[in-house]
């Protein structure tokens, strides 16, 4: 028999489990769910310190009651916060415990604290300065929960419905901070009991996109591809447990199975997608390098216009090749050189989604430096972004310069997704497309975009519409995210061809 023991996130207890746990049930299965300390539990004795530790072992006593019971299978499914305490209990229960499932959370590790798996920076520093304003490191104080609205700095309420959310809002608990603060304690024993993990693809990436970011050299995630980490995705906002319990309860039950897509580890025989041949046939250029930006020129002593190709991410720092090595952007930018354009690739320090600023820097110094190139005409440039990078278009569309002819994007990510915790941040080209006036847009949009990214861009085009910005949409059929590399079909061809010639009659007009 398997006994799945749920344990809710932050400001929340047992309540939200109701229908999902009513589903495994109906299956067949046996439901715990964790009352934790303060949230939903045992209320705190006065004077009592609740931290990490306390959650942990209210986590303990659910497993070692089911675990006196014959026969059972214990999962155990940490959602959000939740993830921390049943890692700690685990550790100290490896061999009773089945499998960990981890919920649209993030990968604790020992000694860290829950609070530095909360995404929005500004949250952090609330808490840290609510900590010190308590006296005593904050282990006796508490977090109030969100009001209604407030929701979404802790995760997408994609899904939710104005009353899931009033209801979500009135049985919310404050947080104890000691649960935050306090770091996770692990002996290593954890690491020996197999894990699955659900993504929720309306809060953060999908499998799609984390076998990209493995491919590019993520420690990470290259760890759990090589641990054959089964993956699950759900399409939904943070809260899957209350926008859609029936398939989150079929989801635990695969899980529960070891269920589920594993991502492919790094593999010398195997070449990874971002790093296959460009879909185009496209001739050899001459090249320069200087610093961090390729020249690819075109023939005639020009001054000649130029296209910057600015690559997406986040990319860790040891990824190799380099992005400005990468087929796609050398493609387009030999392409374009074939056509009487300089195209420029760059390399940019976006290594984290923390990494903005130095990364915007980075391609405004590059753009200056190519721009007081004798053979580039400085009064005709365009900057052609790409996936990660699109948020640094916010920049740009912010009173755009005369010499800026024209923006493109291809699949860009044009708001902060909700798992990185950048809400209040500039990098939004969804808030800045207001201030482009007449400056031309070109817009390449995979039809197969991963759900997040995709409400992004439609969230830029309902703002671009209303404002009556100047966009131009160029939709790629069965495209996916880099189809450059992935899909070389004739759609794909041609949409590459139009996109190019959309940019180039404005570069050129």
């Amino acid at each position: 028999m398997t006994v799945f023991i749920l344990v809710a996130g932050a400001f929340t207890g047992p309540h939200v489990w109701r229908d999902t746990a009513a589903r495994l049930t109906a299956d067949g299965a046996e439901v715990r769910t964790v009352a934790l300390t303060a949230l939903g539990g045992r209320p705190a004795d006065p004077g009592e310190a609740v931290d990490l530790e306390t959650h942990v072992a209210d986590v303990l006593a659910v497993i070692d009651a089911v675990a006196a019971e014959t026969g059972c299978e214990i999962v155990l499914v940490g959602h959000d916060y939740g993830i921390h305490p049943v890692l700690g209990a685990a550790d100290r229960r490896a061999g009773a415990i089945a499998r960990i499932v981890y919920l649209d959370a993030g990968m604790p590790r020992d000694g860290v604290p829950a609070l530095a798996a909360v995404p929005d920076q500004r949250l952090r520093e609330e808490v840290m300065e609510r900590a010190a304003g308590s006296g005593e490191r904050g282990t006796g104080g508490e977090l109030p929960p969100p009001a209604r609205d407030a929701w979404s700095r802790w995760g997408s309420t994609a899904g939710l419905s104005g009353a899931v959310l009033d209801g979500l809002t009135a049985l919310a608990a404050p947080q104890p901070l000691g649960t935050l603060l306090q770091p996770l304690r692990l002996t290593g024993a954890v690491a020996d009991v197999p894990v699955t993990g659900v993504l929720c693809t309306g809060n953060g990436p999908g499998v799609e996109m984390l076998q990209i970011l493995v491919d590019v050299g993520d420690p990470a995630l290259r760890s759990l591809a090589e641990a054959r980490v089964p993956f699950l995705e759900l399409p939904t906002g943070h809260w899957p447990m209350l926008s859609c319990p029936a398939a989150l309860a079929e989801t635990l039950i695969e899980a529960a199975s070891g269920g589920g897509h594993r991502l492919t580890a790094a593999d010398a025989s195997r070449t990874p997608a971002h790093l296959r041949p460009f879909l185009l046939d496209v001739p050899e250029r001459p090249r320069e390098r200087t610093g961090n930006t390729d020249l690819y020129l075109p023939d005639g002593p020009g001054p000649h216009p130029a296209v910057l190709f600015v690559h997406g991410g986040p990319v860790p720092a040891e990824a190799r090749p380099t992005p400005r090595d990468w087929p796609t952007l050398t493609g387009y930018a030999r392409h374009v050189a074939g056509q009487g354009v300089v195209g420029v690739t760059l390399d940019h320090r976006l290594h984290a989604v923390t990494d903005y600023e130095v990364a915007a820097a980075d391609v405004a110094d590059a753009v200056e430096r190519v721009r007081a190139d004798p053979r580039v005409d400085a009064d005709r440039i365009v900057l052609w972004f790409f996936s990660g990078g699109g948020p640094i278009m916010a920049e740009w569309l912010t009173d755009p310069p005369p010499w800026l002819r024209c923006v493109a994007a291809n699949y860009p990510i044009l708001a902060p997704l909700p798992s990185w915790g950048l809400g209040d941040t500039r990098f939004h080209p969804v808030r800045a497309v207001s201030r482009a006036g007449r400056l031309p847009l070109v817009l390449v949009r995979a039809e197969r975009e991963s759900a997040e990214i995709a409400a992004t861009v439609e969230e830029f085009l309902t703002e671009a519409a209303r404002c009556g910005a100047n966009v131009e949409v160029i939709d790629v059929p069965e495209g996916r995210h880099g189809f450059e590399t992935l899909d070389p079909t004739d759609g794909a061809r041609e949409a590459v061809h139009r996109a190019v010639g959309a940019v180039l009659a404005r570069l050129k007009g």
